[in-house]
């Protein structure tokens, strides 16, 4: 048995639960804290507020946005019980701005992982991005409109991750 990253998940980064399609946020913040409340509401996080605190502060430190329209707030956080990713595609014509040079993004994927697994977090990082740089899986994810397809299609980017 290999030890890539979805065995150790379970292939549970995320779940149709963890998406949010048609997505209308205010802000950034407000785009985290409807993601964050996916989580929350599944017992991925233990503290809704203590958690948001953690991904805003991470926002301040750096831009959080990639090329292609792609949003990653992310935050390592004691207030985590498993790595774990909600998504959100915004509705037609919608956008938040996370600081891309090439502009606002429409896809939010908010990675929560534990304090303790600082390595892990890079892992998930790396392995989202390369798959992100990629202008076909961002399409893919942007015109899936289907919870299920698109839990499957990040599920589906660390699978064959391995040490």
């Amino acid at each position: 048995m290999t030890n890539g990253l979805l065995e150790r998940y379970d292939a549970e980064l995320t779940n149709p639960g963890l998406v949010i399609l048609e997505l209308v946020a205010d802000s950034k913040e407000d785009a985290a804290a409807q993601l964050a409340a996916k989580l929350f509401e599944q017992d991925r996080v233990s503290d809704l507020a203590g958690f948001l605190r953690h991904v805003n502060a991470r926002e301040h430190q750096m831009a959080t946005g990639l090329p292609g329209g792609i949003g990653v707030p992310h935050a390592r956080s004691d207030y985590v019980t498993q790595t774990s990713i909600a998504v959100g595609v915004t509705k037609f014509g919608h956008s938040l701005d996370f600081g891309a040079v090439d502009g606002p993004a429409t896809v939010v994927l908010l990675i929560a992982t534990p304090a303790n697994s600082f390595s892990e977090h890079l892992e998930v990082l790396a392995t989202l991005a390369r798959s992100l740089f990629k202008e076909n899986f961002r399409e893919s994810l942007r015109r899936a409109h289907d919870k299920e397809v698109i839990a499957e299609l990040i599920n589906s980017t660390l699978v064959f991750f391995d040490h």
